[in-house]
């Protein structure tokens, strides 16, 4: 066996690790931010637009609008990993537990101080998951995708789709505010700080265009 094909084994443990430790504490952020009350990340707009509608529970729904959005894969022609699926079900599997054992934040420092705390975690969240380079998750394949495909610039893309869904979550009842700005502002610097604190070498046998692009050049905004 080649020394880069064990160095790759032995790496796999810490990348699932990596990986499912990023997945639920991104469940976990998404659901200090509904505590919080003063405003959803765009998808979770429309997550809680379609709870509120539907009266299905909100994590529920995310797993609902994954599995929707990884169905439009097929004709991009995107290929999901395990990081991809995982993110499907970890992610609303850990915000409906989260919900059911945080209890609600009454006023306005600890509703803000809960928001922070849910934003930042977000970031840090985004940094551990991409790191592990199991896959982008549905959204943010979607995303790239399109860009892909279309040959837009992926800033383009992003600002698209969110836009599209945060209109579409605040016309089903899903709520937006300060929460909402600060997420929008300070997710991209966070996400771009953490994604270099937990940056790790690809595996090995990356090659080509995967090899030569960083995780955070095929998420963040360009």
């Amino acid at each position: 066996m080649s020394t880069t094909a064990v160095l790759h084994r032995s790496s796999l443990p810490r990348r699932l690790v990596r990986l499912y430790a990023g997945l639920v504490l991104y469940g976990v952020s998404s659901a200090l931010l509904v505590v919080a009350g003063l405003g959803l990340e765009p998808w979770g707009v429309l997550h809680q637009g379609i709870s509120e509608l539907t009266g299905v529970a909100i994590g529920t729904v995310s797993i609902g609008v994954g599995a929707i959005v990884l169905l439009l894969w097929i004709p991009l022609r995107q290929r999901p990993g395990l990081g991809t699926v995982s993110n499907v079900f970890v992610l609303g599997l850990t915000m409906d537990a989260t919900l059911a054992i945080v209890p609600e934040a009454h006023g306005w420092v600890v509703r803000t101080a809960v928001m922070v705390l849910g934003v930042v975690l977000n970031g840090m969240a985004t940094g551990l998951y991409i790191t592990a380079r199991f896959g982008p998750g549905p959204r943010d394949g979607l995303m790239t995708g399109l860009h892909r495909v279309t040959g837009r610039s992926v800033r383009l893309m992003r600002t698209v789709i969110e836009v599209a869904v945060v209109v579409a979550g605040f016309a089903l009842g899903g709520s937006l505010g300060i929460g909402t700005v600060v997420y929008a502002l300070a997710i991209g610097p966070l996400a771009q700080f953490f994604l270099r604190l937990f940056a790790a070498p690809g595996p090995p046998e990356a090659t080509g265009a995967v090899a030569e692009r960083s995780p955070e050049a095929a998420i963040l905004p360009q």
